[in-house]
């Protein structure tokens, strides 16, 4: 058990404690005099005391529902991204969006448990794919820089694109592919997300169980924040309005850009 842990259960022995301690100098638990700790009083004070830490925990430990997200956006002020209009000629003129950190957990299980942790949901096709071997974790701590770029910014054409064309056009820009890892880690460490916005991470297909190929997107659909699946053929066609995660070629991961073929 680590400190983490033993921290947790201390506060909430304290917790409990202090509970029962009110509640019995209040007389809510003296109705049997010496024997208050006897039938069914007892028990009753023992399940009350347990539900409020309980509850006070959880609400503690709660950052990815609707109403957490709202709060977290009013005490950082939180100003929703505005793409820009304007055809990006490079990667290296695109400014940072955010920078997050990696390999800070040792296995996507480990990964899978923080996001539960602080109730960020996950859909079906993510879990999965997280649990698969070719879903691998950054083996050192490392801090990336992410671009944030929608496929019409790179000068795709039309309403709609396939993953191919819009990959491409990333690479001749010099994006190139994050690491699978950044999936998960951005849905940890972006608690803030705005209402509405969904961010496909520009990364390697993982294929199910069945074969399938999917990729992530961090997504907050208004019920809460959560990290999604969705499908990663080639020729899966995608809106051009979608905003793509990617890094710069320079600092790409072993998933690179560079390692595919269009």
């Amino acid at each position: 058990m680590d400190i983490t842990c033993i921290a947790a259960v201390t506060g909430q022995a304290i917790a409990f404690a202090k509970c029962v301690l009110q509640l019995r100098t209040r007389g809510l638990a003296r109705l049997h005099g010496s024997k208050w700790w006897r039938g069914r009083t007892a028990l009753a004070v023992l399940l009350l005391c347990n539900a409020l830490v309980l509850s006070s925990t959880n609400n503690a430990e709660a950052q990815c529902t609707a109403r957490d997200v709202l709060q977290n956006q009013l005490a950082r002020k939180t100003v929703p991204f505005q793409p820009s209009q304007r055809l990006v000629t490079s990667a290296n003129v695109v400014p940072v969006w955010r920078t997050i950190a990696t390999g800070t957990y040792p296995d996507s299980l480990a990964l899978r448990n923080a996001l539960s942790a602080i109730g960020c949901g996950v859909g079906g096709l993510a879990a999965e794919i997280l649990a698969r071997p070719a879903f691998i974790v950054n083996a050192g701590k490392a801090d990336i820089e992410l671009l944030a770029v929608s496929a019409a910014e790179l000068g795709v054409q039309g309403e709609t694109a396939a993953l191919r064309q819009i990959y491409a056009a990333a690479q001749q820009l010099g994006f190139a592919l994050a690491p699978a890892e950044i999936g998960p880690q951005l849905r940890l460490q972006y608690l803030d997300q705005p209402i509405g916005e969904f961010l496909i991470i520009g990364m390697e297909p993982i294929t199910t169980w069945t074969g399938d190929p999917v990729i992530l997107t961090v997504a907050n659909g208004g019920a809460g924040l959560i990290l999604i699946g969705q499908e990663g053929h080639d020729d899966v066609r995608i809106s051009t309005a979608s905003r793509f995660i990617f890094v710069r070629s320079d600092r790409a991961q072993p998933a690179s850009l560079s390692r595919r073929s269009f």
